[in-house]
Order: C-alpha cells, then sequence, then structure tokens
C-alpha cells in the first residue's frame, strides 16, 4: 500500500495471467483520469439530504444517520450513469411518505450545483490560463500514450452525461487516445452502461475476457471488467491532493468491489506498463 513517503507503488491482490497479451483497457474518466469534477460528492450527498430532510420523522432519524445511509447508496452506485443515483433519492422519498419529483428532476438540479463548481475550472482550461495535465490524475497522459504504442485499443466509458464528458476530454486534450470510442450516459438511460460498453467491445474486437483490463475509481467498472473475465485495476485516486498516495477510503472500496491491484495514480506509467502488458 502507498504512502506519503512512498506515492506509488502497486498494490498486487491477484497477478495477471501471462497466457493472454492486453489488446483493450478501459477507463472510467471522473477521478480516473480526469480532476475536473473532483469534490462532486459534496455537491450531491448534501443535496441529497436537503431533500431528505423534508420527509425525515427527527424522532426515528438523526440528519447524521440520513447523511451516512446517503453516502453508502450514493458511493455504491458511483460509476453508473448519475441518473441512478437520483432514481436511488426518489426511492428513499417514497419509502418516507413522501411524494418524490421525477428523478431527471433531481439530476437537472444536481448538475446546476455541481456546474457552479466546476466552471471555473472548465473556465481556467478553456482559456489557457492553466495546463491540461493540472486537471489529469498523476502520470495519466504518459500511460496513455505507452498503451497506444504498445496498439493497446484505449476505451473511456463514464457516468457522466456524454456530452459533458467529450467536452471534458476535448479540454484535457485526450480525445485522440481512445480510438475504441468516449462513452457516457443517455438521456435513454436504458441505453447505456459500463457493461453493454464492454459487451460491445469484446464482441467487436473478437477478445477473450482475459485480454481487457480495466482501470476505475468506481465499484461498477471494477465489478464489470471482473466480471468478465478482465483484470481490474482501482485507481484509489487522492483527488484533493493529487500525487499524495492512495486515498485509503477508495481502496477499501475498490477491493470491496473485487480490484486485482490497487494503485494510487499513474505516477510511474512505465512502471505500471510493464506490469500490465508485460507480467
Amino acid at each position: 500500500m502507498s504512502d506519503n513517503a512512498c506515492p506509488f507503488s502497486i498494490e498486487v491482490i491477484r497477478v495477471r495471467s501471462a497466457e493472454r497479451n492486453v489488446r483493450a483497457a478501459l477507463f472510467d474518466f471522473d477521478g480516473t483520469l480526469s480532476l475536473i469534477r473532483e469534490g462532486w460528492q459534496n455537491v450531491m450527498i448534501p443535496y441529497f439530504c436537503e431533500v431528505l430532510s423534508e420527509f425525515v420523522d427527527p424522532t426515528v432519524e438523526t440528519p447524521e444517520e440520513i447523511e451516512r445511509i446517503t453516502r453508502d447508496y450514493v458511493d455504491k452506485i458511483t460509476g453508473k450513469q448519475t441518473i441512478y443515483q437520483c432514481i436511488r433519492l426518489a426511492e428513499e422519498v417514497k419509502a418516507r411518505g413522501g411524494i418524490p419529483l421525477d428523478p431527471l428532476l433531481y439530476k437537472k438540479e444536481y448538475l446546476r450545483r455541481l456546474q457552479e463548481r466546476i466552471q471555473n475550472r472548465v473556465d481556467l482550461l478553456a482559456n489557457g490560463e492553466v495546463t491540461p495535465d493540472d486537471f489529469i490524475v498523476h502520470g495519466g497522459r504518459k500511460f496513455l500514450q505507452l498503451l497506444r504504442e504498445a496498439d493497446v485499443k484505449l476505451y473511456l466509458a463514464s457516468g457522466t452525461d456524454e456530452y459533458y464528458v467529450r467536452q471534458e476530454v476535448e479540454l484535457l486534450k485526450l480525445t485522440e487516445f481512445f480510438d475504441g470510442g468516449i462513452y457516457g450516459a443517455q438521456d435513454d438511460y436504458k441505453t447505456f452502461s459500463k457493461a453493454m460498453v464492454i459487451d460491445r467491445l469484446i464482441k467487436t474486437n473478437n477478445l477473450d475476457g482475459a485480454e481487457l483490463v480495466g482501470f476505475g475509481d468506481g465499484y461498477v467498472e471494477i465489478e464489470n471488467v471482473r466480471d468478465v473475465g478482465g483484470y481490474p485495476i482501482g485507481v484509489a485516486s487522492n483527488e484533493a491532493t493529487p500525487g499524495e498516495g492512495v486515498d485509503a477510503w477508495k481502496r477499501r472500496r475498490l477491493l470491496d468491489a473485487g480490484a486485482a491491484a490497487i494503485i494510487p495514480d499513474f505516477g510511474e506509467p512505465q512502471k505500471l506498463f510493464d506490469f500490465v502488458v508485460n507480467p
């Protein structure tokens, strides 16, 4: 496990079999490669708690209990489309005797609040006042370059709306790396999931699951890659203080999801490349 004195190490839970070469890699976006939306939980969780507080019986549930419940389901759904967290919010409202709004309305208000938080970052990038690498997880660009040079096909799949994902990938100047495609949440949420992207890329490229490696900081992508026999690597990125080792809370969550290895970031891209591609 990494720490501040030794910020990059690979914590190996299960060694990847060398019987199959890596032919494709799937990346999550927010928190895995991008720091633009760092702190989104600090927008979503207070907002959801604010909504629920209107329907809570204070003699039954304390604000602390509501926050714990909210944080738990927000964390576990992280990686899926945002609408699923909003659907769960509606269910929690209904469970307390309330009449929930359409989940799309909860999503719209959450995104409005989040945009207020991140707009300055977007503007700085768009105006060239900061470099793209200021908002990329440490070592991410170089690692993508190494994979592409090795003819590994790269895919990006995010639970954030595809419009915003593509915009932010472009701001970070990462679009060129994802020759397999960039995928994100859709208005018709049932038409997209990371599992669907994985199924499609396996069929399109005639892959064995063992030829796929995945990188993510949430439950969903780790579980999805694991379920097809791929090698899921948990990126326990410390988003608030990049380059300062693993986020212990993320690490525990990723291990629970079935990560085969844990990294803090991509801070030693050649070392990580050799571990993944040449085990």
